[in-house]
């Protein structure tokens, strides 16, 4: 029977199945690999978790945390709290994390164990502090032994900032493989979907439409970005269907901001059902990264409500318009609204990546289970001189020449 060597998958949101559904079907193929899969139930209901296990062909989790809290805080300590034992009992040779999110905070328990972590998507920076997703990217990028970043300018940007290189491994940009896999080869089915009734039961007119999100703190917990934004989509001059995060309606009611009446609120959907509204849109208009890059691989024109962004190669395809929330009035809508119509006219190269990156970091992951290379942070493998906190005491000859005294 083959010694199989454990590896622990840590997950917690919608975005983190999509990009990660590729890479878990596959580790799960290798004999050598015991695959298990934690969520921490960051999202925990049918329409922000499990329709995406079903649509993606994902294995439910192994094991769910039930993590919950009314803030950030309360939901970070959770999943470290409840991550710790399951890490202990289970002793992985490795716990990889996906993102930037509340979930990712618990490589802090893997850490706390000396358990190597892996951290995909990672030296990302958008240097907007005012996002916590900033501050989780940098705790576990310095945390994790081994690093997927998606391109060389993230590789650098974490070297700069003192990532050892020999951590950091370049493998492009995961949503390229998973819209390859999910969308494209079934594009025939998704044609089917997109039937006149399936627009005329949501109120739409295909490619008559916007399609927008919108859940990023420093836009939603700030009455006048979220003012900005709305005010953004009530000048579509078509009609906008807008998924909403639940926290992005609590604030709209909280505050009684009135929508426009061409937008249109919806709960979240799941993932097939985004395809299809996303490929027959006029555009989307967005703070969410996966969309942005999603966009950008469909042929898809995108506005992205962001004042930085830590995917600005979507910028350098000329696939995203950008405004800026805290500055609606470098923006305006008109200007926002036509660039939009000169890039729905155009094609362009993502530049996103060749659609292999999952196989990139399973044959990686794979490699390092069999050489027993997941530790990064071994005093031989630092990249800067360690030689100081590591010094003898100096002080061998001072007990021979007190006794010579």
């Amino acid at each position: 029977m083959v010694d199989r060597t454990k590896l622990a998958v840590v997950l917690g949101i919608r975005p983190d199945v999509i990009r990660a559904s590729l890479v878990l079907r596959e580790i799960r193929k290798q004999p050598e690999i015991d695959l298990r899969f934690i969520w921490s139930g960051q999202h925990y209901s049918d329409n922000l978790k499990d329709v995406f296990f079903r649509e993606l062909d994902v294995a439910p989790p192994d094991v769910e945390l039930g993590a919950r809290g009314e803030t950030d805080a309360e939901v970070v300590a959770d999943v470290i709290r409840k991550l710790y034992p399951v890490l202990e009992e289970l002793d992985p040779v490795a716990v990889v994390f996906l993102g930037d999110t509340n979930t990712v905070v618990g490589c802090l328990a893997a850490a706390q164990l000396n358990i190597p972590i892996v951290h995909i998507e990672g030296a990302m920076r958008s240097y907007d502090w005012r996002m916590p997703e900033e501050k989780y990217r940098i705790v576990i990028d310095h945390l994790s032994d081994v690093i997927y970043a998606y391109f060389p300018e993230y590789r650098d940007q974490g070297i700069a900032e003192g990532l050892n290189p020999n951590n950091v491994v370049v493998v492009q940009n995961l949503i390229v493989d998973v819209l390859d896999e999910y969308y494209f080869k079934r594009k025939a089915r998704y044609d089917e979907m997109a039937s006149d009734t399936f627009f005329a039961q949501r109120g739409l007119r295909r490619g008559e439409y916007y399609l927008m999100t919108c859940h990023r703190r420093e836009n939603v917990h700030v009455r006048a970005s979220l003012e900005a934004i709305v005010s953004l989509a009530g000048q579509a001059g078509a009609p906008v269907y807008f998924t909403a995060s639940y926290r992005t309606q609590r604030q709209l009611r909280k505050w009684d901001l009135a929508l426009p009446p061409n937008v249109i609120v919806v709960d979240p959907i799941g993932y097939e059902e985004m395809l299809v509204l996303l490929a027959h849109a006029k555009a989307a208009i967005t703070d969410s990264g996966t969309v942005v890059e999603e966009t950008a691989v469909l042929g898809i024109p995108s506005i992205q409500l962001r004042r930085a962004t830590e995917r600005p190669q979507v910028y350098d395809a000329c696939t995203s318009v950008k405004f800026d929330p805290t500055e609606p009035e470098k923006y305006p809508a008109d200007e926002v609204f036509a660039k939009v119509e000169h890039l729905a006219g155009t094609t362009w190269e993502h530049g996103l990546g060749d659609g292999k990156a999952s196989l990139r970091i399973v044959n990686d992951l794979v490699r390092r289970a069999r050489e027993d290379a997941f530790r990064g942070h071994l005093p031989e493998q630092y990249h800067v001189d360690v030689s100081r906190p590591y010094r003898d005491d100096g002080l061998g000859n001072v007990l021979k020449t007190a006794a010579e005294g």
